[in-house]
């Protein structure tokens, strides 16, 4: 019998153990403690239709507090040739009321720190007290920083301010390194926490946003994680707040003083807001290969709460001006 003849029974001989669980002998059952009840499960989901009417109250489906939209680009803008990608998303009534390329890839710079601030706020403590690294001091001169020093100490409540309104690089490393003990750990929370959201689409690389080719979202992914944060009070204050002064000591115990004020030019009304229209806040981002982009939450006369997005305007006058005309149709609810 040559080798491949060997083979060959070898292989028959496998697929009977297989089927069969040994020659003549019963298999044993196999069980999993997460299996799908196919008829029970898709009664509860409506996927079938159910005869017993308490399966009527069906478990509500994960997009339920969502809005949802397919791939296709909706509504009209003069001035969506100025970015890369758009979206309003109406949180009252559950609809995209525009959507430009939303799930497209793109570079998120600094609006990451919504995520990062995410995370702070949901698993750590506004009191404790941080030292800054010299990782986290060590920024690039044009970087935008918080002007944070090695050994600088601060609560992780002062330094959130920071890293929201200031859009501290430097800030937002002092965090990661707070919450995970490194960049690295903090980032693998990140993914985890962005995926367990529904931002599937998203991927992570530090807590700023520094430009990373692996480091990227969606307009749609931005809007889902900035609704998840802002459904926290201290995250809305955070991004509502335009000057902060903070108070803290430095590695030779001297008291330092510094005013940190909002990069949004709503909030610091250097930029006027369509009539009808009260932004909240939000957060910005640039860098050069991200553009200029901004996540805002704003409310109408009418009380509804929309999330707006913007990624890679071509200049910031830009972005503020696409904002303004994509508002305003908000303006005037139907």
């Amino acid at each position: 019998m040559n080798f491949t003849n060997k083979k060959r029974i070898l292989c028959l001989l496998s697929a009977c153990i297989f089927f069969t669980g040994g020659c003549g002998q019963a298999s044993a059952e196999v069980t999993f403690s997460n299996a799908y009840h196919i008829y029970d499960t898709s009664k509860k989901y409506h996927l079938i239709s159910a005869d017993d009417s308490s399966l009527h109250a069906a478990v509500p489906f994960f997009s339920a507090d969502y809005c949802v939209a397919d791939s296709e680009n909706m509504g009209e803008s003069t001035s969506s040739y100025v970015a890369e990608a758009a979206g309003i998303f109406n949180l009252t009534t559950k609809q995209v009321s525009y959507a430009q390329n939303i799930y497209k890839r793109i570079y998120p710079a600094s609006t990451t720190k919504i995520l990062t601030a995410y995370l702070a706020l949901k698993y750590g403590d506004l009191n404790a007290v941080y030292t800054v690294s010299h990782n986290a001091a060590d920024q690039a001169s044009d970087s935008s920083v918080c002007n944070l020093k090695e050994g600088d100490q601060m609560t992780l409540h002062q330094l959130l301010y920071g890293l929201m309104m200031q859009s501290g690089n430097d800030a937002a490393i002092a965090i990661a390194e707070g919450i995970s003990g490194s960049v690295e750990d903090f980032a693998e929370l990140m993914n985890q926490e962005a995926r367990a959201i529904g931002a599937m689409d998203s991927h992570f690389i530090n807590p700023n946003g520094l430009q990373d080719e692996d480091h990227y979202t969606t307009v749609y992914d931005m809007y889902l994680l900035f609704q998840e944060a802002i459904k926290n009070e201290a995250f809305v204050d955070l991004i509502h707040t335009q000057e902060y002064t903070v108070d803290y000591i430095d590695a030779l115990g001297m008291p330092v003083q510094q005013i940190w004020k909002s990069t949004n030019k709503y909030l610091m009304e250097t930029e006027t807001v369509p009539t009808g229209i009260t932004v909240i806040g939000g957060k910005t981002g640039t860098t050069n290969a991200a553009g200029y982009c901004l996540v805002l939450l704003s409310e109408n006369s009418s009380g509804e709460k929309i999330v707006s997005v913007i990624m890679k305007a071509d200049c910031r006058n830009n972005l503020y001006y696409y904002m303004n005309e994509l508002l305003r149709g908000f303006a005037q609810p139907n």
